[in-house]
């Protein structure tokens, strides 16, 4: 199937469902929105009203130079979900479909409904939402509504990194860091934008504290001391990984 075909049946498929998902949730009678990087959750709201949701970032649409960027090449962003979006480029290599394959390219204002409504034929959720800022223009599919309370405990388990801003923290030895390669060691096996048990956290340490701790045994006292684990955000532990492994990549 040729692209234009593909991408045209992609939009009636949204307009079909779309006006349901709106009507369902009210979202046309919320004069104000909100979305937080840190918590992909969108908040519409009135002065009387809110209502909150979980959000995958599609991608995002320059209204100055009427250009459109895929959330998965946009390395400013901090937005792990944007890593779901990979899935449509690698439906777009399958079928040899250059504009989900292309992380930069030239569009119209038709461009960011029709690759939304691409994302939301290969990925799927509950419904999509674009807000403008300025001279941008950003698309998300919605993938479930939440509560306030579940937004607030999102929010209370990230930490404020100087670098990065608000992001999910993680652990790694007081060795580790940017500039030398030393080795890295990790509790399990991890990628960016991965999604954690309630009881797990990213932890690392470098191969000198690696011998330690098979030389006592496992963690105790003597190779935590040694250790020094510190907290850092996530996306500095990936930067420190990607330092040590050299496989990373945005």
């Amino acid at each position: 199937m040729k692209y234009e075909k593909y991408a045209q049946k992609a939009v009636g498929k949204l307009q079909e469902s779309q006006p349901s998902f709106r009507e369902k949730f009210g979202t046309e009678n919320y004069a104000n929105w909100f979305y937080n990087q840190s918590t992909e959750t969108l908040r519409l709201y009135n002065d009387d009203k809110e209502i909150y949701f979980r959000y995958i970032p599609v991608g995002t649409f320059s209204l100055n130079t009427n250009t459109w960027m895929w959330a998965w090449a946009n390395e400013d962003s901090i937005e792990l979900e944007k890593f779901r979006t990979l899935k449509i480029k690698e439906f777009g290599e399958k079928k040899n479909y250059e504009n989900l394959t292309n992380k930069h390219f030239n569009g119209d204002k038709y461009t960011g409904w029709e690759l939304t409504a691409i994302a939301f034929d290969i990925i799927g959720g509950i419904g999509t939402y674009r807000v403008i800022s300025g001279h941008l223009e950003k698309y998300f599919l919605l993938t479930e509504q939440i509560t306030k309370e579940e937004v607030e405990k999102s929010e209370s388990e990230l930490i404020e990194c100087s670098i990065h801003g608000k992001i999910r923290k993680a652990f790694i030895c007081q060795h580790l860091n940017t500039e030398n390669k030393i080795g890295f060691e990790e509790a399990f096996e991890t990628y960016r934008g991965m999604k954690l048990d309630e009881d797990d956290d990213f932890q690392a340490w470098c191969t000198e504290c690696e011998k330690v701790r098979l030389k006592t045994d496992g963690w105790n006292d003597e190779s935590m001391k040694f250790a020094n684990i510190k907290l850092v955000c996530e996306r500095c532990y990936f930067e420190v990984k990607e330092l040590n492994l050299n496989e990373l990549k945005y």
